[in-house]
């Protein structure tokens, strides 16, 4: 409790702390210091940062980053109690730091805070501004010097504007030499056990199969229902209905909505399970049959098909103007752009497209462009000697070598107990090197406007080299961090993978 003012020395300047514990010491902080005291909020963790730096969070639609207060002192951390609150601090950068319990507000004569002997009473990690007693116990409250501790615990660097999406330098060819091959990026999914694809040009991005769901009175079998997405009523259509398959038996939690325009109106293709993002080479994808071109008097669904892995895969391109009848169509045009979420009507004309992709519980996101294909982890990955232990191995991908690096290995993460079978290779190009990376899963294709992605926190080396931004989604409460590809690798370990790149082909004499 404050002390009552009659209690005060005459004349004497008052100053008012929060005071708070952390395991069985007692600490406080001025108020003008203090923005405000939150529940501890959950959080996205940054790989490989310092280990006081617990996450980032969305504090009111703004990234914020945020610190244990047993980390910065060295203390061992535990796990965090009911009691345990966030205090968002007002001075510097803004930051707030978990502490294990709050206590009081206590208002204290300046005369009355001793300043001279602080350092001296400090115990090894505390950076102290002062102490002084409050209470009828007449207990200690030591008062920490935030910002220096902030200081010592994360390296501050002075980072040069980068743009989100470094296309331009992260795709240059590893040699002048290199012959252009032209490719059509393709979303592949399963319906009825077949595998097809949709351009991604032609895809606003891909989601998990909604929960809630309304389905529409009298409806075909072709409407599914409605669902909300950030706001805003998103018909659900089924893929099967609309290529011609029969209901699947029961739904098993893998389903994905492709959100797609169609026409004035945004609609989502409910999809089996979705499979893969593939760099098509042009002169791989063959027209379809002239025969079954005829059958379906010239108007195909299917424009094209696409054989990958030396024909041994076949990929049917959906034609998305073919897709629906005219009748659908007419109807969805009628609703125009009422259909049309809200944050994609509203949103500035430049967007970002980004592959998300889990580890270890977490998501992160990669520019589309950087991102040659996404496949399944092959069953035989060649050890190399004596290679980092971040390198699984390599593999033969279409007839070139190519270095597979098990990410989690890679951000000191746990070793993953998924199978196999159920983690994804996402091909990445970084400049000139080009590695596969071994993840969790692949969560979703996601478009924003340019304007939804932030910059990151600068508040530590890891965040200011690897996180080139944060894509906050407030209403979902969902934090994904955007990745530098350019960053993903050391300068030493990208000198290593110099070695799995093609030498540059001699001109002949």
């Amino acid at each position: 409790m404050s002390e009552p003012a009659a209690e005060r020395r005459e004349g004497s300047a008052a100053v008012v702390f929060v005071t708070f514990r952390v395991a069985d010491r007692r600490y406080a902080l001025a108020a003008n210091d203090v923005v405000e005291v939150i529940r501890v909020p959950a959080m996205a963790r940054v790989p490989q940062s310092p280990p006081a730096l617990l996450g980032i969070a969305n504090l009111r639609g703004s990234a914020l980053p945020v610190a244990s207060l047993r980390g910065l002192l060295g203390l061992e951390e535990q796990v965090l109690q009911p009691g345990a609150r966030a205090i968002v601090l007002a001075t510097g950068s803004p930051v707030a730091i978990v502490v294990d319990a709050m206590e009081e507000l206590v208002t204290i004569d300046a005369d009355d805070i001793h300043r001279d002997q602080a350092e001296l009473a400090a115990e090894p990690g505390e950076l102290l501004n002062g102490s002084f007693q409050s209470g009828d116990e007449h207990r200690v409250a030591k008062i920490l010097d935030m910002p220096r501790l902030l200081e010592a615990a994360f390296a501050h660097r002075a980072r040069a504007e980068r743009s989100v999406r470094r296309t331009s330098e992260s795709r240059t060819p590893a040699n002048t030499s290199d012959v252009a091959v032209e490719t059509k990026m393709l979303v592949t999914f399963e319906v009825a056990g077949q595998e097809f694809a949709l351009e991604l040009q032609d895809v606003e991005e891909i989601l998990p199969a909604a929960q809630a769901t309304t389905a529409v009175p009298r409806a075909e079998a072709l409407v599914l229902g409605m669902t909300s997405v950030r706001g805003s009523l998103l018909p659900l259509l089924s893929l099967r209905a609309l290529l011609g398959f029969p209901p699947a038996p029961q739904a098993d939690g893998r389903e994905k909505v492709v959100v797609m325009k169609v026409g004035g109106a945004t609609v989502g293709l409910v999809a089996d399970r979705a499979r893969a993002i593939v760099a098509a080479e042009a002169d791989l994808i063959d027209p379809v049959p002239a025969a079954l071109a005829s059958r379906l008097k010239g108007e195909s669904q299917i424009r094209g098909i696409y054989r990958g892995d030396h024909g041994r895969r076949l990929i049917s391109i959906i034609s998305a103007e073919h897709l629906f009848r005219e009748d659908v169509m007419q109807r969805l045009n009628s609703r125009g752009e009422e259909a049309a979420p809200a944050e994609i009507r509203e949103g500035d004309d430049a967007e970002l497209t980004f592959l998300v992709f889990r580890l270890a519980g977490d998501e992160f996101a990669l520019p589309i462009d950087t991102v040659d294909e996404v496949a399944q982890v092959p069953e035989q990955i060649t050890q190399v000697p004596k290679a980092p232990r971040f390198l699984e191995g390599v593999v033969n991908l279409r007839g070139a070598v190519l270095p597979v690096i098990d990410q989690r290995r890679r951000f000191d993460m746990p070793r993953s107990e998924q199978a196999k079978s159920s983690r994804r290779l996402v091909v990445v190009r970084s400049g000139r090197h080009r590695a596969g990376l071994i993840v969790d899963g692949i969560s979703d294709v996601m478009r924003v406007a340019a304007t939804a992605v932030e910059p990151a926190p600068e508040l530590t080396e890891g965040i200011a080299r690897l996180v080139s931004g944060v894509i906050n989604l407030e209403r979902a409460a969902r934090i994904v961090l955007v990745l530098d590809p350019l960053e993903l690798l050391t300068q030493a370990e990208r000198r290593l993978l110099d070695g799995f790149q093609p030498e540059p082909e001699k001109a002949s004499a």
